[in-house]
């Protein structure tokens, strides 16, 4: 049974094979089976010729091994028989040189004097693929020779197989060159640009601090806001409430958002900080278009449209009556909203606790109430009693317990302080805040 089975196998094997003399795979039958049989008696020589073609083996032969050997040279067959006493050469002797012209055929030797020892040696070292005894059957023969057949394709293939992947292997060697080559070449090109953003990075931060500088040569109290507004601004851009466009555009718009009232002069500069109302009409609009120069200058720093748009917007007001533009509302970049709460609070002059309750009375009018619990939450000036956090609209959840009561700007209650927040109420509170902005702070109990 596992002959069989194995039998099986080869039979699969060779079928499936391209070439094979069972089946090709074009509609162009496949030559039969190639043999070269050796003999120096005739009749036998005539009687294995007969017994082979009978099956379907095309069969050259020759009574002489030295004339079988000049044969080898010039044609490659897939079996190779000989006879073992021979008067020009032994039979073993002659397939032993047949290898050297023909390694992959298989070698049969047909003897009549078993020498057991030598011939199991020439087939440990591969001389021979088998021997057949004399006088020999014909079943046996024809068996051996089908076998000898199977392993001469499988050799074939597997010598193919071995080129083919010897063949692969050196592409491979030559691609992993190619691409090691590639990636070091990678590695030195993200060297020199890890350096060049390094040193975009530091001429940048450089560009910034020289703007800085500019401010405090023309104005040293201009310095000293920008120095304050960005500290701010950069502690409300660590939060998750921007995305990291927007997180550059805050940071950056707070070094460069003064840079236009370098042309405003001094005199109604300290007119502005101290009694407005002595400002003239022209130096009054040229104060308030220092946003638009502001950001024509800025764009010689940075060139990226959010910077542009937090610069020209940080005077908006949150009720509509800010300048250059006259936006409200949610129509003010988020950025802007933001660096307008920590420029009020820097530009105001005001002792710290006045300065707070100006930002917390101008909540929903001047500024966006998310804004200024925001500016709150990040600097930490509000004292808020133990045990309770403020929070901004967006991190309200089922559960929190509000530590003050929440109301409309016309004072009617909205949720009571100590109430325990649920999912529709908070919808409800974000609703009302899109339709009536929420001016107070949100405390909740921690």
């Amino acid at each position: 049974m596992c002959a069989d089975i194995q039998s099986l196998k080869l039979d699969l094997r060779l079928q499936a094979r391209p070439g094979s003399p069972i089946m090709n795979n074009s509609s162009k039958p496949a030559p039969p089976p190639s043999i070269l049989a050796v003999d120096d008696e005739p009749m036998v020589l005539n009687a294995l010729k007969e017994v082979l073609e009978r099956e379907g083996y095309s069969v050259t032969v020759s009574s002489s091994p030295l004339k079988a050997l000049e044969i080898l040279r010039k044609t490659s067959f897939d079996v190779i028989i000989s006879d073992q006493r021979m008067p020009d050469m032994l039979g073993l002797d002659f397939l032993i040189e047949s290898k050297k012209i023909r390694p992959l055929a298989s070698r049969i030797l047909i003897t009549a004097v078993l020498s057991l020892p030598t011939i199991v040696e020439a087939i440990n070292q591969g001389e021979i693929f088998r021997f057949v005894a004399k006088p020999w059957l014909r079943e046996e023969l024809t068996t051996t020779v089908k076998n000898a057949i199977h392993r001469y394709h499988l050799v074939s293939e597997n010598e193919l197989l071995a080129a083919q992947m010897q063949e692969l292997n050196a592409r491979l060697t030559v691609a992993n060159s190619t691409l090691a080559a590639q990636v070091k070449n990678l590695e030195v090109q993200k060297a020199a640009l890890d350096q060049a953003n390094h040193d975009l990075s530091n001429n940048y931060a450089h560009s910034l601090d020289l703007c800085r500088r500019i401010l405090s040569t023309y104005d040293p109290y201009l310095g000293d806001q920008t120095k304050a507004m960005v500290e701010i601004a950069h502690r409300m851009a660590e939060t998750q409430h921007f995305t990291e466009t927007e997180r550059h555009a805050l940071r950056a718009g707070s070094w460069l958002c003064d840079l236009g009232l370098i042309g405003i002069p001094r005199e109604a500069l300290r007119a502005f900080r101290n009694n407005p109302a002595k400002l003239s009409e022209s130096e009054r609009q040229n104060i308030q278009s220092h946003p638009i120069y502001s950001q024509t200058l800025a764009s010689y720093v940075d060139e990226s449209p959010a910077v542009a748009e937090t610069i020209r917007a940080h005077h908006e007001r949150f009720d509509g009556e800010g300048y250059p533009d006259g936006l409200s509302a949610l129509s003010i970049p988020w950025t802007a909203r933001c660096l307008a709460v920590a420029v009020r609070f820097v530009e105001s002059g005001l002792p710290k606790e006045q300065a707070i309750e100006d930002i917390l009375a101008e909540s929903g009018k001047a500024l966006d109430p998310e804004a200024v619990r925001l500016f709150l939450k990040v600097t930490h000036l509000l004292q808020l009693p133990r045990q309770v956090k403020e929070i901004l609209l967006d991190e309200l959840q089922p559960g929190m317990v509000l530590a003050n009561g929440l109301y409309s700007p016309h004072g009617l209650l909205l949720v009571g302080e100590g109430q325990t927040l649920s999912a529709s109420t908070i919808a409800k509170i974000l609703n009302h805040n899109l339709i009536s902005p929420i001016n107070q702070q949100l405390l909740v109990y921690s």
